[in-house]
């Protein structure tokens, strides 16, 4: 962690002394969240023993000393069978020791396995989609190299936290952790030393001494995974208050060095700010009937653990990205490690808005903006989306530059291609369609969802930015004639896995006097020509001037001997797109050659355009194709 520490520190060095405070939190933040994977490099993301079932409901019954490192009680599973079993699996690792499985008041065998599983053995074959339940009594010291479950002291007292992401709720609880199955319900009942207070998921229900002993009672009513599920436990300052409107709980958990710390507190207070302006551009706070609020734990960065971040820092930086994480990471989480970028990609992205809407100045947000694009084209490959060779390799999971940095980037892209209306709007039916909400999602899963909200198919631009490496490098060379300016743009791309970057590209043109228009050239083809009309005289043309999308060392050249092209580029449209039967061309008023070409080269046909006659493609097999005409080039998809 220490190498990644001054790595992304040299990577940012230019950046304000804002920044450098961030990406120290962000460091800490990517080391926490990957901090429970290194030792668990054989679980995956299904443990196929634990498919045949789903999981409802779990209460955790057990008894913690924050001075001690170890756990003892029991966990109680509520189950409903997906097909006839006969017996059940449950992750947890070996260090603890399972001492009894209670079934309707009787015992079961059971065993303990090296693959870290509890396989229990029912008398008879349990029927499918039968709520049933058993106990799980177990005790043990949790192993402390995976940093799930760890305890130690601040300010001289005794302090216990858990952090699970991805698959550390094996370390201190027998549970399932395959990213298909939510547990509905879950009931935390913990008996410490009276003098500690015990922070986690959901709502207090209560706090009950009883001589030396405390049993702190937290239940949550929405559906979690179980990386999610965590404790953080010491002597606590408890601030109880209310935010958004109507108003819900605001509950944070600190040390006592955090309450008498003006700027923590400030920080923490700003948390209803974001919280509003999250609420504005997400949609309303997931877990409402609940609470939000922070537990302080052991230093170096955050954890988005369901209603209750866990918190190393105070930065507002830091609290706006694990609160994002509230939508996106804990309402829809990523149904496989693979698709991380759909959780820390949207945190990210949380960060830009915060920093946009609340905390920077426009002249700092371009600033970061540029710097956060710099970062990610500071190497020419690596994909967002993590590929399953990859998935035994920490540093590929939790990528700053990949799965935080261009995730969140990726997001930005969308929202100029769209527009911020509809994005914003977009990515509220995301989270909010019954299929999705409160569950497990792929990036198949925002595709379809985008396309439902907007009309718009982004299965071409995932391919090239989530599945795809590298960026595009543009040389754009443009000519002014009378009131037309004419652009031809050309493409290279970083890395051969992505043979063209379609995209909308942020054009901004600069009169002599002041003047100023905005274009976006829809860019979907090599060296591909584009006119358009300016009613002054050109003194510059600016290139991805708010930082729009992801490119590097392009350029831009007024062009005395460029050629100018014949047909408007503002009224040329191929039409309908997608297509079944036939084509229409708009914007050519005379008889022209014209090709059509497979996407990967091939020519399917080279013909003559008849004015106001539809093409005929009903023989083209469905697929994407390249139609060109005179010097335009458009993809159309034949359905």
């Amino acid at each position: 962690m220490k190498k990644l520490y001054f790595w992304v520190l040299s990577v940012f060095a230019f950046h304000s002394f804002y920044a450098q405070n961030e990406n120290i939190d962000k460091k800490g933040l990517m080391a926490k969240e990957m901090n429970s994977y290194t030792h668990k490099m054989n679980v995956g993301n299904v443990n196929p023993n634990t498919l045949n079932y789903d999981l409802q409901y779990q209460r955790m019954d057990v008894t913690l000393d924050p001075a001690v490192a170890m756990i003892s009680g029991s966990v109680t599973s509520h189950f409903k069978p997906n097909q006839n079993i006969s017996s059940i699996y449950f992750d947890l690792v070996n260090s603890l020791t399972v001492s009894q499985v209670k079934y309707h008041g009787n015992n079961l065998n059971f065993q303990q396995l090296a693959t870290k599983e509890v396989k229990i053995d029912f008398p008879s074959a349990l029927q499918a989609n039968v709520l049933d339940s058993l106990t799980i009594h177990y005790s043990g010291t949790p192993p402390t190299a995976n940093g799930a479950f760890t305890n130690g002291t601040q300010g001289g007292t005794p302090m216990l936290a858990t952090l699970s992401e991805p698959y550390g709720a094996q370390d201190w609880f027998p549970t399932k952790q395959s990213l298909n199955d939510k547990i509905e319900r879950f009931d935390f009942k913990i008996t410490t030393p009276s003098q500690y207070s015990v922070a986690s998921n959901g709502k207090l229900m209560s706090e009950t001494v009883t001589g030396a002993n405390k049993l702190t009672f937290w239940r949550t009513m929405y559906p979690m995974a179980a990386y999610l599920a965590a404790l953080s436990i010491t002597n606590f300052v408890k601030l109880n208050d209310t935010m958004g409107n109507p108003p819900f709980p605001f509950v944070n958990y600190v040390y006592p060095s955090t309450a008498s710390d003006a700027t923590s507190m400030a920080n923490i207070d700003w948390t209803k700010q974001i919280m509003n302006t999250f609420e504005t551009y997400f949609g309303p706070y997931p877990f409402r009937n609940e609470k939000y609020g922070h537990m302080q734990f052991m230093p170096g960065g955050g954890m988005e653990h369901q209603t209750m971040s866990s918190m190393g820092s105070w930065s507002k930086g830091l609290i706006a990205h694990e609160l994002a994480h509230q939508w996106f990471g804990d309402k829809v989480t990523c149904g496989a490690w693979n698709d991380i970028w759909l959780n820390e990609g949207f945190a990210t992205f949380g960060e830009h808005v915060a920093n946009e809407k609340l905390i920077m100045s426009n002249t700092d947000f371009m600033n970061y903006l540029a710097g956060q694009k710099d970062f990610v084209t500071s190497a020419t490959g690596g994909s967002t989306y993590v590929s399953d060779a990859n998935l035994a390799n920490v540093n590929a999971i939790f990528n700053s530059r990949l799965s935080y940095s261009k995730g969140g980037y990726i997001l930005r892209m969308i929202k100029w291609i769209l527009g911020e209306t509809v994005f914003y709007q977009a990515l509220k039916d995301y989270h909010a369609r019954p299929n999705l909400a409160y569950n497990y999602v792929r990036t198949a899963d925002l595709n379809a969802s985008l396309l439902q909200s907007t009309g718009k198919d982004f299965t071409e631009f995932f391919n090239d930015w989530v599945y795809g490496q590298g960026y595009p490098t543009y040389d754009i060379r443009w000519k002014q004639s009378a009131n037309q300016i004419t652009f031809k743009v050309s493409q290279t791309q970083s890395n051969a896995s992505v043979s063209f970057f379609e995209m909308p590209l942020p054009i901004k043109v600069n009169g002599t006097g002041g003047e100023v228009a905005y274009f976006a050239l829809d860019n979907t083809s090599n060296n591909q020509y584009f006119t358009k009309t300016v009613a002054f005289p050109v003194a510059s043309v600016q290139f991805n001037y708010e930082y729009q999308m992801l490119e590097r060392n392009s350029t831009v050249t007024q062009d005395a001997t460029l050629s100018t092209v014949s047909v408007d580029a503002d009224s040329f449209a191929l039409y309908p797109n997608p297509a079944k039967n036939e084509l229409y061309v708009k914007g050519i008023d005379r008889p022209t050659d014209y090709t059509i070409h497979t996407a990967d080269g091939r020519l399917v046909r080279k013909s003559t355009y008849q004015p106001n006659k539809p093409i005929n493609i009903t023989e083209l097999v469905p697929g994407t194709y390249i139609f060109s005409i005179k010097d335009k080039t458009v993809k159309f998809i034949k359905h």
